[in-house]
């Protein structure tokens, strides 16, 4: 299923971080909205697991954002802004706590290959900074998907 053109047609290293900050933000209100909501067997697992994957999430969010500024661009910061530049969606609110991980799986598979967009475009625009910030992020998402797919099982 291809996804929307105007949502994954990045033609400047700009836009692309700042895709990343809307990303960002909706995972952090997603996760708030999981630890809150998360119920049954898995509660005290999941509970812990998505505070410090918002925690985190936080962080990682920051760190775009002032790299952004840092290249003279200008980060999203509103909700209307993330959820209109964002290519991960809100939590449904209906997730049961399997869904919840899945979701998060499916949401890194995505961040996890706009990222790699990003590395490339920072690396023909001979940005190191940027391409080793996107780099360490990346791969720190890909260690939290290879947990949550091994939560699944």
């Amino acid at each position: 299923m291809a996804k929307a053109t105007n949502k994954t047609k990045t033609t400047s290293l700009d836009q692309l971080l700042n895709r990343q900050v809307a990303n960002f933000n909706v995972l952090y209100v997603k996760l708030h909205n999981y630890h809150w909501y998360v119920k049954g067997e898995q509660f005290f697992t999941l509970h812990v697991k998505f505070e410090e994957l918002y925690d985190d999430v936080t962080l990682k969010m920051d760190e775009i954002a002032e790299r952004l500024l840092t290249i003279k661009g200008a980060p999203a910061a509103t909700m209307k802004e993330y959820l209109e530049l964002a290519t991960i969606q809100e939590a449904s609110g209906t997730e049961d706590p399997r869904q919840m991980v899945q979701t998060l799986i499916e949401d890194i598979a995505t961040l996890s290959e706009e990222l790699t967009e990003g590395i490339e475009m920072a690396e023909e625009g001979s940005d190191q900074p940027t391409a080793d910030l996107l780099i360490k992020i990346r791969g720190d998402m890909e260690k939290h998907q290879w947990m949550l797919r091994s939560f699944l099982g």
